[in-house]
């Protein structure tokens, strides 16, 4: 099983957060901590993922709201990076000034190049930082699967969502198809 880095989003996932209860209770899982959660600075937290993630090749990525932009931004950057897959939940649309907080704006233009690793993108009918249908069209840009969930908010703490089960499903599908995926490559060889 890979390791799982948990990448928040600005104001880094609180306590009651469901990435918090994921990383408490997945004996791989780690979070990828930022110096300054509440002042996202773009360079600063690329650097920090990249590190992460050489730190732990061929690890999963669980990001929240703006760590999914985070990812791409990382992917652009350092597209020598070993990745297994990644979880990409209620990206926050840093391209839309009007509905994301200005910190956020750092983080655009959002890049929309296809991800080389398995990914989802779980979004929300009623988020309030990412219309469905935007979120829909960068799953798609991404080359992800697609999960709608309905009616959920921006997925966080202030939506309800502390321990979130269906998201532990959804990861844990995620990384048993990349898990049958490598085996049968490594059986191929």
């Amino acid at each position: 099983m890979p390791l799982i880095l948990i990448i928040p989003g600005l104001g880094g996932s609180g306590e009651h957060h469901w990435q918090t209860h994921l990383e408490r209770t997945r004996p791989r899982a780690a979070r990828v901590h930022q110096a300054d959660w509440d002042r996202p600075e773009r360079k600063a937290w690329t650097e920090t993922l990249a590190a992460a993630i050489e730190a732990a090749p061929g690890a999963v990525l669980v990001a929240h709201s703006l760590g999914c932009a985070l990812i791409a931004h990382v992917v652009r950057e350092r597209p020598d990076l070993q990745v297994d897959a990644a979880l990409l939940v209620a990206p926050a649309d840093v391209d839309a000034r009007s509905s994301v907080a200005e910190p956020l704006h750092e983080f655009a233009p959002l890049p929309l190049a296809r991800l080389p690793f398995r990914s989802v993108v779980v979004a929300s009918s009623n988020d309030p930082f990412m219309a469905i249908n935007r979120a829909r069209e960068i799953a798609g840009a991404w080359g992800s699967d697609f999960v709608n969930v309905g009616r959920c908010g921006h997925i966080n703490v202030a939506s309800g969502f502390g321990r979130w089960s269906l998201g532990e499903e959804i990861l844990d599908d995620l990384t048993s198809a990349q898990a049958q995926r490598q085996k049968r490559s490594a059986g191929a060889s």
